[in-house]
């Protein structure tokens, strides 16, 4: 078997399910087999035409896999449905899947039981944290947020209740 390839390169067409709203790029099999994932989990670095890269995972559907392309990405990169797009694919070797928020590393260096909670959680619900936190821009609010992830955890012993979570994250940060 050859030796896995950490990057490659394809073209290929950003499609729309016809059922949904759902936008992707389809990627064949013999591609997604050259980086030789291991496991049942295949995440990549996207970059399409040489815009900003996001983190991804290959899902697989009828023999082949498929990355989703939410409308952001598509206007960052000034891509529409049916256009043929140059694609970067890059294996993702990061611990998470996605960046560490700063600021969520700090609170889990201080608090070791929350520490302990976050890495107890599978690895999708440690992204979808991670992505929560991530996404908030103004700093001050992003570390509102992260400590009420992991006071949320912590009062729910490791599970998130999304309704009660809901709640939490609208009190005031000051």
């Amino acid at each position: 078997m050859p030796k896995p390839v950490k990057s490659l390169r394809l073209k290929t067409e950003l499609v729309k399910a016809d059922d949904s709203g759902w936008h992707f790029l389809v990627v064949d099999k013999k591609t997604v087999d050259k980086f030789g994932f291991e496991g049942k989990y295949k995440r990549v670095v996207c970059t399409i035409n040489n815009g900003k890269p996001f983190h991804s995972a290959l899902m697989p559907t009828r023999g082949q896999f498929y990355i989703i392309v939410n409308k952001k990405k598509r206007d960052e990169a000034g891509i529409e449905f049916g256009d043929i797009v140059n694609v970067l694919l890059e294996k993702d070797e990061s611990k998470y899947g996605l960046p560490m928020p700063e600021v969520l590393r700090e609170i889990l260096d201080q608090d070791p039981e929350g520490d302990e909670i976050f890495h107890s959680l599978s690895a999708g619900k440690q992204r979808s944290i991670l992505y929560a936190i991530g996404k908030v821009k103004d700093i001050d609010r992003r570390i509102h947020t992260g400590l009420i992830y992991l006071e949320h955890l912590k009062e729910n012993k490791g599970k998130i209740v999304y309704e009660i979570l809901k709640e939490e994250l609208k009190r005031p940060f000051f």
